[in-house]
């Protein structure tokens, strides 16, 4: 696992896919680095990118006062099917059902119902079509859900739509940014399928 930064109080890593980001990828920084580490948010198994990790208690409730706090920002980049907007700024309200683990975009809000919001930059002219994604919200499979619903799906995510031969979802964690005691760190790594 490629480590970006680490300090006695946090340490960043890059995700890869097929890690659960609650057990295995503590497991393998205990490995490499040592110590203990507190997941302070989460991607889906099957997504890569930069993460960060706390080591003491008091970085993890400092970190999750700033994602509560809208400090931390977090951008991604994906890979879609078509050719959505040059740039956008999508606002959805987004419906989970737990028994099937998808989630839908809703019309009125309702119990379990969830506001959804991102803003978008096109990279390139081609279907398909490169694009990175700021998260304002950090709801389950947002991104790939605002995409898929408006007849964007993201490569290789078969369960929002996709029909290709790839095996996981063209989506990556590619920059965060957090304040942690009185600094900002900013972070960042693309994976290979995102070079131009």
């Amino acid at each position: 696992m490629e480590i970006l930064y680490t300090d006695n109080h946090i340490v960043v890593c890059v995700k890869p896919v097929g890690l659960d980001s609650e057990a295995d990828v503590p497991r393998a920084l205990c490995e490499v680095v040592g110590g203990s580490f507190f997941p302070v948010h989460r991607l889906d198994k099957n997504v890569g990118g930069v993460m960060v990790y706390a080591r003491t208690k008091a970085a993890a409730a400092a970190l999750s006062k700033a994602i509560q706090d809208g400090t931390m920002i977090k951008e991604y980049v994906a890979q879609v099917h078509g050719l959505p907007p040059e740039s956008g700024d999508w606002v959805d309200l987004l419906f989970k059902d737990s028994s099937k683990n998808k989630v839908f975009v809703v019309k009125k809000e309702r119990k379990g119902v969830k506001k959804a919001r991102l803003e978008f930059l096109r990279l390139t002219q081609s279907d398909p079509a490169l694009v990175r994604i700021r998260l304002h919200t950090g709801r389950s499979h947002q991104i790939r859900v605002q995409f898929a619903s408006r007849g964007y799906p993201l490569l290789g995510d078969h369960k929002y739509g996709a029909r290709d031969e790839f095996t996981a979802p063209k989506l990556f964690s590619c920059k965060l940014t957090f304040p942690l005691f009185g600094k900002v760190y900013a972070f960042e790594a693309l994976p290979d399928w995102a070079a131009m």
